[in-house]
C-alpha cells in the first residue's frame, strides 16, 4: 500500500486557521479531487469538520479521533495505526490533514502531493512539520500563476521517498 500525503503548504508551512483553508486556489482544489476521487481519505476530526459538506464524495472516508467514535456516513478509528489497517489492501491511501495527522503519517508516507503557496500567512495556527526533503526525490512539478481562479501563485510537486530513508529506522 501506498500511503500518501496529500497538502497545501503556504511558504511558512502554514496550512490553516480555526480550522479554515488560508487560501482559495481554484486549481489545486480541481487536482485535489481528482487525485483522491475513488480512493480512501483519511483526516483528523477537525478536518472532517471543516468540510462545508460533511464527507467528501466518490471517496471513503476516515477519521482519526480519540474523542469521536461514530459520524454517519464516515469510519472513525480512535488511532492513525487502526486507520491504516482498516485500508491496508487498498492500492494507495490519502491523508489530508491535519497537522498533528500530518507530522504522525510522515514517517510513513511514501509519496507527497505537495503544493506549495508562494505566500506566507503570520496569522495561522496550524502548520505542515518541518521535513528534510533530501529524502524525498520529484517525479513531477508544474507551477500555477496567481490568477482570477488562484488568489496566490503556487508550485504543486509530487514527491517520491527515496526508499532508504523509509527504512533507514526500522
Amino acid at each position: 500500500m501506498i500511503i500518501s500525503i496529500i497538502v497545501a503548504v503556504a511558504s511558512d508551512n502554514a496550512i490553516g486557521k480555526e480550522n479554515n483553508l488560508l487560501w482559495h486556489l481554484s486549481e489545486d482544489l480541481k487536482r485535489f479531487k481528482s487525485i483522491t476521487k475513488g480512493h480512501s481519505i483519511i483526516m483528523g476530526r477537525n478536518t472532517f469538520y471543516s468540510l462545508p459538506n460533511g464527507a467528501l464524495p466518490l471517496r471513503r472516508n476516515i477519521v482519526v479521533s480519540r474523542t469521536i467514535s461514530s459520524i454517519e456516513g464516515v469510519e472513525c478509528y480512535d488511532s492513525l495505526s487502526a486507520a491504516l489497517d482498516a485500508v491496508s489492501g487498498e492500492e494507495e491511501v490519502f491523508v489530508i490533514g491535519g497537522g498533528q495527522l500530518y507530522t504522525a503519517t510522515l514517517p510513513l508516507a511514501d509519496r507527497l502531493y505537495f503544493t506549495r503557496v508562494e505566500q506566507s500567512f503570520p496569522d495561522a495556527d496550524t502548520f505542515f512539520p518541518d521535513f528534510d526533503l533530501t529524502e524525498w526525490t520529484p517525479s513531477y512539478s508544474l507551477h500555477s500563476p496567481q490568477s482570477e481562479q488562484n488568489e496566490y501563485a503556487s508550485t504543486f510537486t509530487i514527491y517520491q521517498r527515496i526508499p532508504y530513508f523509509k527504512d533507514k529506522d526500522k
